[in-house]
């Protein structure tokens, strides 16, 4: 009997503000240390603040592009448009735009990122199927998504929580550091020998 293939999906979840794209930003950055030609694609969010007050989300591609991703200090006629999450309207085209290109892949890709799978992106109904030719391309990925609240999950991120083979880290700020090294020592497996 073969043995079964190493798994190519990792998931990172747990609370707001614990620091699951923190964590994918420090890999991403280990990664590139130890692999300078890299081929990565993919994206993370970044909060926008001001002050001290947290006023929106920004899509950021691994090679430094920025869009915006949600606010809540737009209001213009098109704005009332867009959809909603708590007290943010999404922006799905500027996301679109930048996200989904990340998302296409290529022959040289290694490795995708997506932080996150939540809410705000899943308001595109073109990204959960991109996501899943992702997965379905067997490239390693490093994704986060949010933790369950109220034991209810969102339908793509239980997809994806459940596919077989995914690994799911757990992130606290107990063990942010050990996460980093065994997500690491993971995907490393998976890339190519230098």
């Amino acid at each position: 009997m073969a043995a079964a293939a190493p798994a190519k999906c990792f998931l990172v979840t747990g609370p707001p503000g614990v620091g699951k794209t923190t964590l994918i930003i420090r890999v991403l950055e280990s990664l590139k240390t130890a692999y300078p030609n890299l081929k990565v694609q993919g994206f993370y969010t970044r909060e926008i603040r001001e002050g001290s007050e947290r006023v929106g989300f920004e899509v950021v591609t691994v090679d430094g592009r920025t869009g915006p991703l949600a606010s809540n200090k737009i209001s213009s006629a098109e704005s009332l448009r867009w959809p909603t999450v708590g007290r943010y309207r999404v922006d799905v085209a500027s996301f679109e735009s930048l996200a989904l290109p990340e998302l296409q892949v290529k022959e040289d890709t290694e490795l995708f990122i997506i932080d996150e799978v939540g809410k705000m992106e899943l308001c595109s109904s073109f990204f959960f199927p991109a996501v899943l030719r992702v997965l379905q391309s067997n490239i390693p990925l490093l994704a986060s998504i949010p933790i369950p609240k109220s034991g209810r999950d969102i339908p793509g991120v239980a997809r994806l929580r459940n596919e077989p083979g995914a690994t799911v880290f757990t992130l606290s700020k107990n063990n942010r550091d050990a996460m980093k090294e065994q997500i690491y020592s993971h995907l490393t497996d998976l890339l190519p020998k230098l």
